[in-house]
């Protein structure tokens, strides 16, 4: 249960620093995404990546 809940962790921490950069207007990629300077998802963003590091720390602490 470690290693996907560590996949899960990691897949969700990089998805939300993505869009954390798409809503603050400082990734720009892809070009017609309707997520680019939309603040709403920045703050999406950072609640995915605390989710993302909250998962990683449960992995990591059990045994």
């Amino acid at each position: 249960m470690r290693a996907p809940l560590l996949t899960l962790g990691i897949l969700a921490f990089l998805i939300g620093t993505l869009w954390i950069g798409q809503g603050t207007g400082l990734v720009n990629w892809p070009k017609s995404s309707f997520m680019i300077s939309q603040m709403q998802w920045a703050y999406y963003g950072a609640a995915l990546a605390a989710l993302g590091v909250g998962l990683m720390g449960l992995a990591l602490a059990r045994r």
